[in-house]
């Protein structure tokens, strides 16, 4: 059977834009994998709001977030690209997450350039470390995964919003030449940037599309002219959910009619495991139940 890494890389070979809706616990990823979706990415930001209750600015602990991507991995078989933030210190921390994210079955871990603590790539106040701390944490992850770790590298800059695109792209190839699978400059302002990243920078190329965030909305088509690989949507399916069950609360509040908000109970059962569960625990006498 081939492992998430390999089914990752047999996906990348195909000439062709990968829409990637993001996850943010273990439920939102089935429900991707139900729409027939063929990867997902565990979004940091999205996970840090559904696990802590709190913004992605660096509070989430390693643990934490290795339990949260296992979690995932544990009830999808599709690939899991997951959030690996600045690989949680030195360059033998990042080496220690990368493998670590390999074991609970990633098929991709992204490792950025951003100053701990870092900070969503669209919220102000972003910094990055120098280039060669930058590369340090891509060779370590590189070395973690010669060592054995079966997983990608998803390498992230956000030098773009102090240094310019010029210095983002730089840091970009150097990446790629130290081993990074996919490249991912964060946030590129307009068509034109878009067009630059997949232009200058060799391999597959990631988007990150964030609605009312700082790169173009394109539709897919427009995506895959330009050159991306994949097309993240890191926050749609959270603040979609955020927003019917505000519209869902107030309702409940004021006893207005909900019903169209809220999903049929048999569909809801279905899609959490209920029915599999049953028909599988049939199989054993003392687990069957009237």
């Amino acid at each position: 059977m081939p492992s998430q890494a390999d089914k990752l890389r047999h996906l990348l070979e195909a000439d062709k834009l990968h829409v990637m809706p993001c996850c943010f616990d273990a439920l939102s990823a089935k429900l991707i994998e139900q729409a027939d979706f063929g990867l997902t990415f565990m979004s940091g930001f999205a996970a840090s709001a559904s696990r802590i209750g709190q913004p992605d600015l660096g509070l989430m602990s390693y643990g934490e977030v290795l339990d949260h991507v296992s979690n995932i991995t544990n009830v999808v078989d599709f690939p899991v690209i997951a959030d690996g933030d600045t690989g949680y210190g030195n360059a033998m921390n990042v080496r220690r997450t990368v493998s670590g994210f390999a074991k609970a079955g990633a098929a991709a871990i992204m490792i950025e350039d951003q100053l701990s603590p870092k900070r969503c790539g669209h919220t102000p106040g972003k910094a990055v470390v120098s280039r060669d701390e930058a590369f340090d944490r891509i060779r370590a992850a590189n070395d973690a995964r010669e060592e054995g770790a079966d997983i990608l590298i998803l390498a992230r800059t956000d030098a773009r919003h102090e240094h310019g695109l010029s210095e983002a792209i730089e840091r970009a190839a150097r990446f790629k030449e130290l081993g990074a699978d996919i490249l991912f400059v964060e946030a590129p302002r307009t068509v034109a940037e878009m067009e630059t990243v997949c232009r200058e920078l060799p391999g597959p190329k990631m988007a990150n599309i964030v609605e009312g965030g700082e790169t173009p909305e394109l539709l897919h088509k427009e995506l895959e002219d330009i050159g991306f690989a994949i097309a993240a949507y890191p926050l749609t399916l959270m603040a979609s959910a955020m927003k019917a069950m505000t519209e869902t609360l107030l309702k409940l509040k004021t006893d207005g009619d909900r019903a169209p908000l809220v999903m049929n109970f048999t569909e809801l059962r279905d899609r959490i495991g209920f029915n599999d569960y049953y028909e599988t625990s049939s199989r054993y006498e003392t687990s069957k139940r009237d």
